[in-house]
């Protein structure tokens, strides 16, 4: 069955009513356990904690040593961040020994975590700080939420935190995700949320650790592959089982220690070479198998032999730069692969493209403006894909991802012993990396400024001095940057370098805002295309389109691509999506805003059917707002892949039946079944 890796302290989304602790027997056992220990690492309630952290040289080595926990954490961070903003919390990412490696949070918050150093560097294991939900969690391999006083430590008993351990692909512990907050706004799912997050966490690092292995995805329900609730299991070629993740191990219904007795054969009922037999018939589609229990499943494989994984020989992959590699990987069933798919029929895009391929083939940089979400990282990655350097590395860099400490060594590299912690061979950087192939620096106007005169002098002598190294090498890279900001105004107050901005603006090209193009019908209708489940197709009504072609779209196309994703779940069955199928966060924007007029036509009024599932004193909290319709549809999601059974539902998700029996009148009767 499932091992203590993954079967969670039951309930611990309960709603802490008016502040109050949550009291479950599980849970008090595990705080007083807890609280034991920390009597016998000699801390006492009332000491002042050790809240000494560490020095920037200590901070940028643990980042390094953690690079590949870091690299694929950041941008989910950064996105559960989004659903927990403005409430008074923090994000936290730590070491598998409880030390913080990265945070993010509310700018509100941040003051008074930085009284109890809540940041990078500092350790909040056990040891150091007594029971707390980092040191906890770490300590019993399981998530746990501590709530104000059930901290040991009384400095600490302001906070309600929620931690919850990410296994490696091995499944072993390799960090923890914490979400910290003042115990007055502790919110209900956070929780569910934090344990989301580590799961998606988890699903991204398989790909980098298990490259060429037969790496195979499924579930009982085909539209859940490529979700967070999907199960992912790795053979070697021969049919020897390498490892699986959560969902799998819940599929198998085995532990992964049990799963290690097992062979392809032996879980699929098949051999390794009839399985591949299938895949390749299958051509990238879906294609069934039964599991060792008689339950059919939806699989999908891609039979393609990568690069060995650059982190397993000390070299950096183009998987490096977190944030545009995650949205990356949301997005990578768009159909807009090059430049040819990007244009689809706005004037101002087919001006851009048009440009740009008058250049091609030519050694000059390209910066691309737009707004959050237009799509710089999509049209840079098309430009290298028609490109002469197409075959070499595409590497991407967030310049506003990594932290400052880090994106020196991250771009330029560096030799054996060059800082303390510094990997035994060194480091190739990321210019080194896109050597004879296209580099992108995203987000460029937050580089640090006394970065950008290194970058300057390596654009301009085309060679890259690595820390710690007394040698030059010579780099040929085609520079493509992007930014939201205006780099002119950045110039005017001293915070860009003016002959740094001239010798990347060779050619400066302008993304439109989702609001302002022309081609709104084409691209949602690519976009729904690449999120229909399999060979099923769903359409837009017009009643839909015409709220899209009003609507603001502040999100841009990440936001129409969400909504869209999510709508086809709840119109699969209606096969066209209607205003009743759109999430109810984006039905209670357009309600609280006016949409654009058009003279032709007044917006279309919103059915009583989408009213918000909350009421008007929750409302009043946008956060709070999200964080409920994640969960229900979490829930309902966990419901469906557990076949309607509410006790294999509540184990997959982490929380009490009672939980799940709370939430049924807001959740569709269909899950139940």
């Amino acid at each position: 069955m499932i091992n203590s890796n993954q079967t969670s302290a039951r309930g611990v989304m309960n709603t802490y009513s008016q502040g109050a602790a949550y009291n479950s027997p599980e849970q008090s056992a595990i705080i007083r356990s807890s609280q034991e220990r920390s009597r016998e690492f000699g801390l006492a309630v009332r000491q002042a904690p050790d809240y000494s952290g560490a020095s920037h040289q200590t901070v940028s080595a643990l980042l390094e040593e953690n690079h590949f926990l870091y690299q694929h954490a950041a941008p989910v961070m950064e996105t559960l961040y989004e659903q927990i903003a403005n409430t008074h919390s923090m994000v936290l990412l730590t070491t598998r020994t409880g030390t913080i490696l990265h945070s993010l949070g509310d700018t509100d918050f941040l003051e008074k975590a930085s009284q109890i150093a809540l940041a990078p560097g500092v350790d909040w294991s056990e040891k150091s700080k007594g029971t707390n939900a980092i040191g906890t969690a770490l300590a019993e391999g399981q998530p746990i939420v501590v709530h104000g006083n059930q901290h040991f430590l009384q400095a600490n008993q302001f906070l309600t935190c929620s931690c919850t351990p990410i296994l490696d692909p091995h499944g072993d512990v390799i960090g923890a995700l914490d979400v910290t907050g003042d115990y007055r706004s502790y919110h209900q799912h956070t929780m569910a949320l934090a344990r989301m997050s580590a799961q998606m966490i988890e699903n991204h690092m398989f790909a980098d650790v298990f490259p060429t292995e037969v790496r195979i995805h499924f579930h009982a329900r085909p539209e859940f592959i490529g979700t967070i609730v999907e199960g992912i299991a790795v053979f070697t070629t021969d049919g020897r089982f390498l490892s699986a993740n959560r969902s799998a191990q819940f599929q198998f219904g085995m532990s992964i220690n049990a799963l290690r007795a097992h062979t392809f054969s032996s879980l699929f009922g098949v051999g390794i070479s009839q399985f591949f037999d299938h895949a390749r018939a299958a051509d990238g589609n879906y294609f069934r198998l039964c599991l060792h229990d008689g339950v059919s499943v939806c699989c999908k494989s891609e039979l393609k032999f990568a690069k060995p994984s650059a982190h397993l020989h000390g070299q950096p992959s183009t998987f490096n730069a977190p944030s545009t590699a995650y949205k990356k990987k949301k997005e990578d069933k768009l159909p807009l692969s090059s430049l040819k798919y990007l244009d689809t029929g706005d004037p101002q895009v087919s001006s851009v493209i048009h440009k740009l391929r008058i250049i091609q083939g030519r050694d000059i940089p390209i910066m691309i403006l737009g707004e959050t979400g237009t799509g710089k990282d999509l049209l840079a990655q098309a430009i290298h894909n028609d490109s002469t350097r197409s075959a070499k590395n595409f590497v991407s860099v967030n310049c506003a991802s990594i932290p400052e400490n880090l994106i020196e060594s991250e771009l330029f590299g560096y030799e054996e012993g060059a800082f303390t912690g510094a990997k035994r061979k060194g480091s190739t950087g990321k210019i080194l990396f896109a050597n004879e192939g296209t580099l992108f620096l995203d987000e460029i106007g937050d580089m640090p400024l006394h970065l950008q005169a290194r970058l300057l002098r390596v654009l301009q002598e085309r060679k890259v001095n690595p820390l710690g190294s007394g040698r030059e090498v010579e780099v040929d890279v085609a520079i493509i940057c992007a930014t939201n900001k205006n780099l002119k105004d950045m110039i005017a107050n001293g915070s860009f370098r003016e002959d740094l901005y001239y010798r990347l603006n060779g050619l400066v090209v302008k993304l439109p805002a989702l609001r302002e193009r022309k081609d709104l019908d084409v691209v949602a209708k690519k976009i729904l295309a690449s999120v229909c489940p399999g060979e099923k197709r769903i359409s837009i009504s017009q009643e839909v389109m015409d709220v899209f072609h009003r609507y603001a779209w502040p999100g841009n196309f990440r936001q129409l691509f969400n909504l869209l994703r999510t709508a086809v779940v709840m119109a699969e069955s209606a096969g066209e999506i209607q205003l009743s199928h759109l999430s109810d966060e984006f039905l209670y924007d357009i309600q609280a805003a006016p949409l654009r007029q058009t003279i032709e036509q007044a917006p279309p009024p919103v059915p009583s059917t989408a009213e918000p599932l909350l009421s008007p004193m929750e409302l009043r909290t946008p956060a709070a707002y999200n964080l409920e319709n994640v969960a229900i549809e979490a829930i309902a999601q966990a419901l469906r892949t557990a076949n309607g059974n509410v006790s294999a539902a509540a184990k997959l998700l982490g929380v009490s039946r009672n939980t799940i029996y709370r939430k049924k009148h807001l959740l569709p009767d269909a899950v139940w079944s």
